[in-house]
């Protein structure tokens, strides 16, 4: 079976702010842990780098660190929060609350999936079905989610997938005749 393909259309990608279990490295996948002091100031410096973008539309995970990072940002800019639950993180399952180790690079490279988790293929067909979804009915959405689910993002759009997002730094994806570019906003 086939890799799933991205629609070739430009969008915004933002992941939540920095949580406590971020700063400790600790594994966070369906546990819904809150943004910190950090994570909040850092979604709102987000949102002051996106004002003057021409965002349309803003989805985000049901995950309460990427819904408070995106109230922030949908307060600025004046948009409506669309919770879209195919946007929340990877599960994975025995491993969430551990810190990353061997594990998470197996997961990565798509050589094990977490008892009880979600594989890399499997949140990377449900991903990219969502990020199309989106991108279907929508000129310019924001994405808010999370490190584990753009990790699958970048593979879909053909890069190193063993890439740590920065919590809360925009992201302009846009395809172009070779594939894809990623600018920091």
């Amino acid at each position: 079976m086939s890799a799933p393909v991205l629609l070739r259309r430009p969008f915004w990608y933002l992941r939540h702010g920095q949580t406590d279990w971020n700063e400790a490295n600790r594994t966070q996948g369906s546990t819904d842990i809150p943004l910190n002091e950090t994570g909040i100031a850092q979604a709102h410096a987000a949102a002051v780098r996106l004002a003057d973008q021409a965002i349309t539309s803003l989805f985000c995970s049901p995950l309460g660190r990427a819904r408070h990072t995106a109230d922030i940002v949908g307060a600025r800019l004046g948009l409506p929060v669309q919770i879209h639950n195919d946007l929340r993180e990877a599960s994975f399952g025995a491993h969430e609350g551990e810190v990353m180790g061997a594990w998470f690079a197996a997961w990565v490279a798509g050589d094990a999936a977490p008892e009880r988790g979600e594989s890399f293929a499997e949140v990377r067909a449900r991903a990219v079905a969502a990020i199309n979804a989106i991108l279907r009915d929508n000129t310019h959405p924001l994405i808010i989610g999370h490190g584990g689910f753009f990790r699958t993002v970048r593979a879909a759009m053909g890069f190193s997938a063993a890439v740590r997002t920065p919590n809360a730094q925009p992201l302009f994806c846009r395809p172009h005749e070779l594939g894809w570019e990623m600018d920091p906003v």
